[in-house]
C-alpha cells in the first residue's frame, strides 16, 4: 500500500482518493462521504470499484478503520469488501404531512367546519 500521508477525518476526505481493504488491496475510489457534520455523525462512504457504471459500493462507518489525507483503509479484507452492497436510497429523507404535526390528526371544531364547507370533510 502506498504512503497515504497524515491521519485525517471524514470531514476532509476528498472525492477520488483510493479505498483499500485491511489486507492492502486497492478496492476503488471515494465517490462521496455520507455524514451529518452539524451533529458530528459519520455514516459511511460510497466508493466506486470500477471505471464503468454500476461499481458503486457502500461501506458503513464502523467498517472504516482509518482515514488519511491520501486514502481510506477499511477494517475488512478484500473478500468481505467484495460483499458490500450498492448504496441504497437515502433513509434520512423524510416527508411530513399535516397528520404528523402536533394535534394534526385531531381537528378542532373550526377545522372540521372548514373541512365540511370546503368539501374536504
Amino acid at each position: 500500500m502506498q504512503d497515504l500521508g497524515e491521519r485525517s477525518s471524514y470531514l476532509t476526505v476528498a472525492k477520488g482518493v483510493p479505498v483499500f481493504s485491511s489486507d492492502g488491496e486497492k478496492l476503488g475510489r471515494v465517490v462521496r462521504v455520507l455524514s451529518a457534520p452539524n451533529i458530528d455523525m459519520f455514516d459511511g462512504i460510497v466508493f466506486d470499484t470500477s471505471a464503468g457504471p454500476g461499481g458503486h459500493r457502500f461501506v458503513d462507518a464502523p467498517e472504516v478503520a482509518e482515514i488519511f489525507e491520501g486514502g481510506v483503509v477499511l477494517g475488512i479484507d478484500a473478500a468481505e469488501a467484495a460483499k458490500l452492497p450498492p448504496p441504497g436510497a437515502n433513509p434520512g429523507a423524510l416527508s411530513v404531512n399535516p397528520a404528523d404535526l402536533a394535534g394534526g390528526a385531531k381537528r378542532g371544531f373550526l377545522g372540521r367546519t372548514w373541512d365540511r364547507l370546503s368539501g374536504k370533510g
